[in-house]
C-alpha cells in the first residue's frame, strides 16, 4: 500500500510540474524548424530524391549507405515527400506555422484555446490552397497541391466540370471573405470596396499598420497621415480645411490621392489587413450616415471619435502599433482576455510552502474506544440510553455521533455538557443537539494528539485546484477531515473575531495566500489596512501586482487612521462609479458586466473597462472604531450593504468582539462570520449569534457561520516565512507600470477646489493635458487617455488635478466636464504664474 501511495504521489507531482508544457513547447518548435528545413530543401531536391523515396523501405531508412540529396538526409526526404506528394503539397508550409504557434503558446503558458480560431482558419486555408494549386498548376511535375488536392480536383471535374470548378472556387473564396470580415453590403459601394482592398494590400505588402479613415473620408485621412508636415497645423472642425503654411503641398479635396507610407514598426502581414466593411455593426449600433469619424482599431472595438484639432504631428497622427491584446488575438470576434497585459505571469508554486506531513500522528484506537465507553457510561448514570454511537476523526477534534433511545429528550443530553467534559477529562467539549440534516446528536471531543493542517496540503487538493469560484479561499479542514474551500464573493463579506493569539492573523494570511495562488493580478485587487503596522507589511512588495490604494499614498499598506478614512470613502466612490458603469451596460452585477466586456459588447471609448474584484482586508477593526468611530463605521456599513454587486468584498478582523465594536449594522451585513476561541459566551453570541466559540481549543480551531449553518474547522497553518516566499516569487515577476489607484477623496477639511496643491505635486503631463483640454474645449478623461497615450488611472488623476486648479469644472456623470479657460493665452499666463510659485 505504501508503495502504491508513493507512486501516486510521484505521478501527481509529475503532472503538476510546470516544466513539462514548456519542454513540450520546445519540442514542437524543434519539429517546426526541422520540417521547415526539410520542406525548403524539397523544393530544390525533390526530383533527385523522388525515385529513391518511392522505393522506400524501413531497411533503407536505417541503412547508412542509402543517401538522399535532402539537407536533412533520409528522414528529411521521406517526411517532406510524405507531406508534399501524399498530402497537401506546397501549403504544407502552413504546418510549420501551426507548430510554431502551439510551441510558443506552451512555452509562454498561454492556453491553446485562445488560438482555436486561428488554427481552424489555417487548416481550412491549407486544404483550400491545396485544391486551388492543384487546379491551377496540376499539369506541372511538381506536386503543388499534393495527392489531397489532386483527388478532390478529379472528383470535382467529373462532377461539375471545369467551368463549375471555377464558379465553385470563386464562391468558396468569397464565402471565406464574408466569414472572416462580415462585410456590410448595404453600406458598401464598389468604389469603397476597391479602396478598402487597396488599403488592405498596401498594409499587407509594406508590413506596416496604420489606422484608416472610413470610406468617404479619404481626404481627412490624407491630411492626417501626410508626411513632411514641418509646421504646426490646425484643422477647422467644421470645414475640415487646413490653416497655416508648411512645406508640403496641400491636397485638393477633389483629388483621389493614395495614402502615403506611414513609418510604423513592422508587424506580421496578416495582422495589419483587417477589412473594416461593417463599422457600425461592429460598434453594436445602427448605421450613421456621413459620420466624419476616424476608425480606431483598439481591442476589437470600432467607435467614431470627435474630430479634434491637430496640435502636433506625432500626437495627431493618432497611429498606434497593434497592442499586446491585438497581437495575441487578431480576430476581434474572439473574447477579450484581461490577463494578456501580464501574459507571462506565473502563479506561485506549491514548493514554496512547508510540508508538515512528517508531523502527522497516528490515530489512537484505544483512545477512541475509551472515549466511547466513557460517553455511554456517563449518559447511563443519568438514565439516558443510546442505540448507536460512531466516531468521525478530524485533525484536532473527533466527532462522536449518538442516536438516543426513543423517548429521550434532547435537552437532557445538552445539559450534560459539563458532566461529559469532566468524565473525559477533556477541554472544549461541545454538544450539537441535533446535528443539522441528521437524526443524531454530536459530541465534539478534542484529540490528545493534534495534527497540523498545512496550507500546502489544502492548496494541493482538487477542491481548490478545480474550484470554479470568483474568489476561492481555502480555510482548512472540517471535522470529518475534508478540505473546506469557500467563495468569498458569495459570502459576500467576512467577519473574523477571536481572542489574542488564537489564529486570526494566520487565518487572514491563509485567505490572502489562497487568492494569490488562484487569481491573476488583473482579476483581483487587495486593499490592506493594518493599524498594528506589523501584520500585513510583507504584502507591500505586491504594489504593482495585486494592491490598490490612494494615488497620494506613501505606503501601499494603509496604517494611518486619516488615510484609512480616505480609503474607505474612496472605495465608496469606486462603488458608485462601478454602479454607473453597470447601469450603462444594463448589467445587474460584476459578473454580467465582465462577461459582456469579455465578449466585446461594451466599448472602452465610453468609459467601460474590465473590473477586477476588490477585497478590503482590515486586520484590527477595534482600533479604528476606538480612534475614528462613526467616520469608519459609516463607510464600512455602506460598503457592506451595497458593494457586493460591484465586486467589492470586505474581510474584517478584530480581537475585541464586543457590541460597541461589532455593531448591529455591521452584523446585519456580514452573514459570514468566523469565530476563534473567545473568553466568554457573551463574546461568542456577539460574533456568531450562538454559543460555542468559548469552548474551542485555540490554535486555529474555529467556527464558521454562513447561511445559518455552523461548521467547525481547523484552520490551515501558514508561517510568516512561507508567506514571504510566496510574495517574493510574485514580486520578482514583471508587474504593471503603475499600481491600481483608487479614486481620490477629499475630506471636509480639504475641498477639491483648494489651491494649496503645489506645482511639484502635479503630474508631468499636467500642462500638456491642460493645453489639450483648452484647445478642444472638451473636458474628458478618455480624451486625455487616448490623445496622450496614458493609462486610465493616471488620466483620471490628471483630471482631478485640473479640477483642483480650476481649469475644469466638477464631474457631471457621463457628460464632459466644463472647461473654465476659453483662451490659450490666458491658460499660458496661468501656467507661467503656477510655475513661478513653485
Amino acid at each position: 500500500m505504501a508503495a502504491k501511495k508513493k507512486k501516486g504521489q510521484l505521478s501527481l507531482r509529475f503532472t503538476e510540474d510546470e516544466r513539462i508544457p514548456k519542454l513540450m513547447g520546445v519540442l514542437l518548435l524543434f519539429f517546426a524548424l526541422y520540417l521547415f528545413i526539410a520542406f525548403t530543401s524539397y523544393l530544390f531536391t525533390w526530383q533527385i530524391d523522388q525515385d529513391r523515396v518511392f522505393h522506400f523501405s524501413w531497411e533503407r531508412l536505417l541503412d547508412s549507405r542509402y543517401e538522399m540529396a535532402n539537407w536533412l538526409g533520409r528522414l528529411g526526404a521521406i517526411l517532406s515527400n510524405f507531406f508534399f506528394y501524399y498530402l497537401f503539397g506546397l501549403p504544407s508550409f502552413l504546418l510549420v506555422y501551426l507548430l510554431v504557434l502551439m510551441g510558443t503558446a506552451l512555452i509562454r503558458r498561454i492556453s491553446l484555446y485562445r488560438f482555436t480560431s486561428r488554427i481552424r482558419y489555417t487548416v481550412i486555408l491549407m486544404v483550400f490552397l491545396s485544391v486551388i494549386f492543384e487546379f491551377l498548376f496540376g499539369t506541372f511535375g511538381f506536386p503543388w497541391g499534393g495527392a489531397l488536392g489532386d483527388t478532390i480536383n478529379q472528383w470535382l471535374y467529373r462532377f461539375v466540370g471545369t467551368a463549375g470548378q471555377l464558379v465553385l472556387f470563386g464562391s468558396i473564396a468569397f464565402s471565406l471573405v464574408v466569414w472572416r470580415f462580415n462585410p456590410n453590403f448595404d453600406q458598401l459601394s464598389f468604389g469603397q470596396a476597391m479602396q478598402e482592398i487597396y488599403f488592405y494590400f498596401e498594409a499587407l505588402i509594406q508590413g506596416k499598420l496604420f489606422r484608416r479613415a472610413k470610406p468617404g473620408n479619404l481626404q481627412e485621412a490624407q491630411a492626417k497621415l501626410r508626411p513632411g508636415l514641418k509646421a504646426q497645423k490646425r484643422v477647422n472642425t467644421n470645414t475640415g480645411t487646413t490653416e497655416g503654411q508648411d512645406e508640403a503641398e496641400d491636397f485638393d479635396e477633389e483629388e483621389d490621392m493614395p495614402l502615403p507610407d506611414v513609418e510604423m514598426p513592422p508587424v506580421p502581414a496578416l495582422k495589419g489587413g483587417q477589412l473594416a466593411f461593417d463599422l457600425n455593426k461592429a460598434a453594436n449600433r445602427p448605421p450613421v450616415a456621413n459620420s466624419p469619424a476616424d476608425l480606431e482599431l483598439e481591442m476589437g472595438f470600432t467607435e467614431p471619435q470627435e474630430r479634434q484639432p491637430i496640435v502636433e504631428n506625432a500626437p495627431d497622427l493618432n497611429l498606434q502599433p497593434l497592442d499586446l491584446a491585438q497581437e495575441e488575438n487578431p480576430d476581434h470576434s474572439e473574447p477579450y482576455d484581461p490577463t494578456l497585459e501580464l501574459s507571462s505571469y506565473e502563479h506561485p508554486v506549491l514548493a514554496l510552502l512547508n510540508d508538515y506531513s512528517d508531523q502527522k500522528v497516528e490515530i489512537d484506537r484505544e483512545e477512541l474506544e475509551a472515549n466511547k465507553d466513557q460517553i455511554i457510561e456517563t449518559l447511563l448514570h443519568y438514565k439516558i440510553e443510546i442505540t448507536k454511537i460512531r466516531a468521525t476523526i478530524g485533525p484536532t477534534v473527533t466527532l462522536y455521533e449518538i442516536i438516543p433511545a426513543p423517548g429521550v429528550r434532547i435537552s437532557r443530553i445538552k445539559n450534560l455538557e459539563d458532566d461529559i467534559a469532566l468524565s473525559l477529562s477533556a477541554l472544549g467539549i461541545r454538544i450539537i443537539a441535533p446535528i443539522p440534516g441528521k437524526g443524531t446528536i454530536g459530541i465534539e471531543v478534542p484529540n490528545k494528539k493534534k495534527q497540523i493542517v498545512s496550507m500546502k496540503e489544502v492548496l494541493m487538493h482538487e477542491k481548490f485546484k478545480k474550484a470554479k469560484m470568483d474568489l476561492p479561499i481555502a480555510l482548512g479542514k472540517t471535522i470529518s477531515n475534508e478540505v473546506f474551500v469557500a467563495d468569498l464573493a458569495k459570502m459576500p463579506h467576512l467577519l473574523v473575531a477571536g481572542a489574542t493569539g488564537q489564529g486570526k492573523s494566520v487565518g487572514i494570511n491563509s485567505i490572502l495566500i489562497s487568492l494569490l495562488y488562484k487569481k491573476h493580478p488583473s482579476q483581483v485587487k487587495l486593499v490592506l489596512i493594518d493599524p498594528k503596522k506589523v501584520e500585513l507589511f510583507p504584502y507591500a512588495k505586491l504594489e504593482n501586482h495585486f494592491l490598490a490604494f490612494l494615488p497620494n499614498q506613501d505606503e501601499p499598506i494603509i496604517t494611518d487612521t486619516t488615510k484609512v478614512i480616505h480609503t474607505l470613502n474612496s472605495l465608496c466612490i469606486e462603488m458608485d462609479n462601478r454602479y454607473d458603469l453597470l447601469k450603462k451596460a444594463s448589467a445587474r452585477n460584476i459578473r454580467e458586466y465582465n462577461d459582456k466586456f469579455v465578449q466585446r459588447r461594451l466599448n472602452p471609448q465610453k468609459g467601460h473597462k474590465f473590473l477586477p474584484f476588490i477585497v478590503l482586508v482590515i486586520d484590527e477593526f477595534a482600533d479604528l472604531i476606538m480612534t475614528a468611530g462613526k467616520e469608519v463605521e459609516l463607510p464600512i456599513g455602506r460598503l457592506a450593504q451595497l458593494a457586493r454587486a460591484v465586486g467589492i468584498h470586505l474581510v474584517i478582523a478584530t480581537q475585541r468582539p464586543s457590541v460597541n465594536i461589532i455593531t448591529g449594522v455591521i452584523k446585519a451585513n456580514f452573514p459570514a462570520r468566523i469565530g476563534y476561541k473567545v473568553t466568554s459566551k457573551v463574546d461568542s453570541r456577539t460574533i456568531l449569534d450562538a454559543g460555542g466559540a468559548e469552548q474551542l481549543i485555540g490554535r486555529g480551531d474555529m467556527l464558521l457561520s454562513v447561511g445559518g449553518e455552523m461548521i467547525r474547522l481547523q484552520g490551515a497553518f501558514i508561517d510568516t516565512p512561507e508567506v514571504e516566499e510566496a510574495i517574493d516569487f510574485i514580486a520578482k515577476q514583471q508587474g504593471y507600470p503603475e499600481p491600481y489607484f483608487l479614486p481620490e477623496y477629499y475630506g471636509d477639511d480639504e475641498p477639491p477646489g483648494q489651491s494649496d496643491l503645489k506645482y511639484t505635486d502635479l503630474d508631468e503631463m499636467f500642462e500638456d493635458s491642460a493645453r489639450l483640454i483648452v484647445q478642444s474645449q472638451h473636458g474628458s478623461t478618455s480624451m486625455i487617455q487616448r490623445r496622450l497615450k496614458l493609462g486610465y488611472n493616471r488620466a483620471g488623476r490628471i483630471m482631478d488635478q485640473l479640477e483642483a486648479m480650476g481649469i475644469v469644472g466638477p464631474s457631471e456623470g457621463s457628460k464632459a466636464r466644463e472647461v473654465l479657460f476659453f483662451d490659450e493665452g490666458e491658460l499660458e499666463r496661468f501656467l507661467a504664474d503656477l510655475r513661478a510659485r513653485k
